[in-house]
């Protein structure tokens, strides 16, 4: 289902709005003949996020979720397609438009430490986003990446050391107040936890989860581990290919899918209970059986 899930009428416009979204790489600008358009990582997509809502974006690796996501964040141009951030047309956005639409939209990478300048300090790191679009002074620039931290729960004397000096979720959490520091709207967040340990991957998204509440941010949230979409997520949007196969409440989508990849992606889905671990296996077995 790929339908763009518009607002109601009395309802609020939604943030974001992304419309048959198409991406290619390679093959010809006017391709002459079949096989010539290149390949399409991204193929028609359309979703909405509303303020203050976190949607997750889930599909297997080249499934073309983070493509859809660097698309809205204009990191890479869309083939076709349209995307509205705040009621406002950005798919071609340039120059002084793009420069301030990077003030309201902001990205957390999957590696927290590739993400940093290992050169860099951290209060330095945070600050980055302020020096690069002017705002405040020195001095206050130091203040406000000295509070983003007592935000994110790491302690000031963290200023002065480099990203090696931390552990995973300790660079993630740096990661998050340099996504802060500009105070945007949205944040798209590719893979954020992926690259933690279980118990670190529930404290970043506790931590996420406080900070939406907080300052009411919203969430495009991009993972392929349904557990971790299903314990963030108001709404799940599901990519294959290239293409959404099924959207729409999480719950709905995690307690009756309705599309066999969906489902597959679920009964792929780690469980603590080795008792329904066992029955996934015999239900594979099964139906690969009947499908011989």
């Amino acid at each position: 289902m790929s339908a763009l899930n518009t607002a109601p009428q009395g309802e609020e416009a939604p943030l974001l709005e992304v419309i048959d979204l198409t991406k290619r790489f390679g093959g010809r600008r006017r391709p002459s003949r079949a096989g010539d358009e290149g390949v399409k990582a991204v193929d028609g997509v359309s979703f909405t996020v509303r303020r203050g809502e976190t949607v997750g974006l889930v599909g297997e690796s080249g499934s073309g979720k983070s493509t859809t996501g660097y698309c809205i964040l204009r990191l890479l141009d869309a083939s076709s397609g349209t995307i509205r951030f705040d009621g406002e047309d950005i798919t071609h956005l340039a120059g002084k438009g793009l420069r301030e639409l990077r003030r309201r939209m902001q990205v957390i990478f999957q590696d927290p430490l590739a993400s940093h300048n290992p050169r860099m300090s951290v209060g330095d790191i945070i600050a980055e986003p302020m020096v690069v679009h002017r705002v405040g002074t020195a001095a206050s620039r130091a203040a406000e990446a000295r509070r983003l931290l007592d935000l994110v729960g790491l302690p000031s004397s963290a200023m002065d050391r480099r990203p090696h000096e931390f552990s995973g979720g300790q660079c993630q959490r740096i990661s998050i107040a340099r996504a802060l520091t500009l105070k945007p709207s949205l944040l798209i967040c590719d893979e954020p936890v992926s690259a933690l340990d279980v118990s670190v991957q529930a404290q970043v998204l506790n931590l996420l989860k406080d900070l939406q509440d907080e300052l009411g941010l919203a969430y495009l949230f991009i993972a392929h581990d349904l557990a971790v979409v299903r314990s963030i997520s108001d709404r799940i949007v599901v990519m294959q290919a290239g293409r959404i196969v099924e959207s729409g409440p999480a719950t709905e989508v995690y307690d009756s899918p309705q599309h066999e990849y969906t489902r597959r992606l679920l009964a792929a889905a780690p469980v603590a209970d080795p008792v329904v671990m066992r029955q996934r296996r015999v239900e594979r077995r099964a139906a690969a059986v009947a499908t011989r």
